[in-house]
């Protein structure tokens, strides 16, 4: 719990000047980071990301030529 009040307060700067709306909204805004944070189990999910990511170029030519 320490480590992200700590990660959390960091962004706060100084913390004698913070506002209890400041404080909840770096709250809310870390959470929201964490909940983001998925990790991959299945190395399949991981290989499809980058082999999608190698292909960016075909994705971007399809949408310019309005084949999706």
């Amino acid at each position: 719990m320490g480590k992200h009040l700590a990660t959390v307060l960091d962004e706060c700067g100084n913390l004698w000047g913070v506002s209890d709306k400041e404080l909840a909204y770096a709250l809310t805004k870390y959470k929201g980071q964490l909940e983001m944070d998925v990790r991959h189990i299945d190395d399949s999910e991981i290989e499809d990301i980058i082999k999608d990511g190698l292909n960016l170029d075909k994705l971007f030519k399809e949408e310019e030529d309005g084949d999706y």
